[in-house]
């Protein structure tokens, strides 16, 4: 990625700090907004006192948190849980939608990040409470769609792109190695080996660390360090060779699996509903 210059970092830095409070200060039950971000910027360490959907028109954002990274990618929205600490970091030009609830309900209450597939319903409601900020003489317009927007929020399908990451420092190690440099076959007993365990005391371990196992995590991971790339429009057989499968059908088969659609289509969908 890119890295700003001091001047445009310190610009983005005092606005974000001034949207944060302006967000804080209000009474508001919903607030949206709207963000265009270079890449290479990084939001810092934060977190709010109402619940953030953050929607993802272009480009991919990850959001990381102390336990956890989530990939948000064109045409998803990651749900941020009030009150939890997290980072953002922007993968590419970012185009970005926020909904800030101030008492959440239903889905909009959820303990944990939630990645989510936005419908064009959720999209075009969206939009339409971007245009409709600040004009007063729409109040009442404004007021009918945040409300149905709240309430497409809770229907929307989660998607599997959400990473776990575990606390212990040498085995976070070997993890963020791994999306560094993925490898589909990645083998229990290697990485057993490099922590010094046996492979049931390491099995046991990464399921407490990250509360999945690590053939689950290995499939999802592959995803998440391949995603910014397809999303940048780079060639799949491109991608899924440097990531080290086998054959191109193979990466195709793992994708559709994780996500329902090859990813040629399922780029294609989002950029059309963009």
């Amino acid at each position: 990625m890119q890295k700003l210059d001091p001047a445009v970092l310190s610009v983005l830095d005092e606005t974000h700090t001034r949207n944060l409070l302006s967000m804080e200060q209000s009474n508001a039950d919903v607030l949206v907004h709207s963000s265009e971000v270079p890449s290479g910027y990084v939001v810092p360490l934060h977190s709010h006192r109402r619940t953030q959907v953050l929607c993802v028109f272009a480009g991919v954002v990850v959001v990381s948190t102390e336990r956890g990274r989530w990939m948000i990618p064109p045409g998803h929205a990651l749900l941020i849980p009030r009150g939890l600490e997290h980072s953002v970091e922007m993968y590419s030009d970012v185009s970005m939608r926020s909904i800030y609830v101030l008492s959440p309900v239903g889905r909009a209450a959820a303990a944990a990040p939630t990645v989510l597939e936005v419908s064009a319903l959720a999209h075009h409601l969206l939009a339409e409470a971007i245009r409709l900020k600040g004009q007063e003489d729409d109040g009442r317009r404004e007021d009918l769609v945040m409300a149905l927007l709240v309430d497409e929020i809770g229907r929307l399908p989660e998607q599997p792109l959400g990473l776990p990451f575990p606390a212990s420092g040498r085995l976070a190690a070997l993890c963020r190695e791994f999306l560094d440099r993925p490898i589909p076959g990645a083998k229990i007993d290697d990485w057993a080996g490099r922590l010094n365990m046996s492979r049931r005391s390491f099995t046991r371990l990464f399921r407490e660390e990250t509360g999945v196992s690590f053939a689950t995590w290995r499939q999802q991971a592959c995803i998440f360090a391949c995603m910014p790339r397809l999303a940048r429009g780079e060639p799949v057989t491109t991608v899924a060779l440097d990531a080290g499968y086998e054959s191109v059908a193979a990466f195709i088969t793992m994708f559709k699996r994780m996500l329902g659609a090859s990813p040629r289509t399922y780029f294609t969908a989002r950029q059309a509903a963009a």
